[in-house]
C-alpha cells in the first residue's frame, strides 16, 4: 500500500518531534541512529536508523502517529506496524532512504 502525499504531509505534521533526543547515559551513537527534531520530512536526514523507516513515520519511536495510520486503514494489527512498513506481511516491500543530497 502506498501513502499519498497528503497522508505523508499529515503524518509529518503530526510528528512534532523526532526521537533523536539522547537520554542521559546513552551513547552518542544512539543519537546518530535517529533524525533530529527539525529535519524536513521525506529528506535524507528524515531517517530512523534503528527501524529503517522515515523518522517522521516511525510509529515505534513516535507512538502518537499510530492513530493517523489507523485512520487511513494503513495498520497491521498482527505486528503493530503500519501495513506500508510491515515486512513480515509484505516481504517484497522496499523501504528506501532518500538519496543523500550532493554537496554544492
Amino acid at each position: 500500500m502506498r501513502l499519498s502525499m497528503a497522508t505523508f504531509v499529515c503524518l509529518a505534521c503530526l510528528c512534532s518531534f523526532g526521537c533523536g533526543e539522547v537520554q542521559e547515559g546513552q551513547e552518542e551513537t544512539e543519537a546518530a541512529r535517529h533524525a533530529a527534531a527539525d529535519v524536513v520530512p521525506g529528506s535524507y536526514e528524515d531517517w530512523c536508523g534503528e527501524h529503517q523507516v522515515p523518522e517522521s513515520q516511525c510509529t515505534r519511536c513516535n507512538p502518537e502517529l499510530i492513530a493517523a495510520f489507523r485512520a487511513t486503514d494503513d495498520w497491521c494489527p498482527e505486528h503493530g506496524l503500519p501495513e506500508s512498513q510491515c515486512l513480515a506481511c509484505n516481504p517484497d516491500l522496499k523501504i528506501a532512504r532518500p538519496p543523500k543530497p550532493e554537496a554544492r
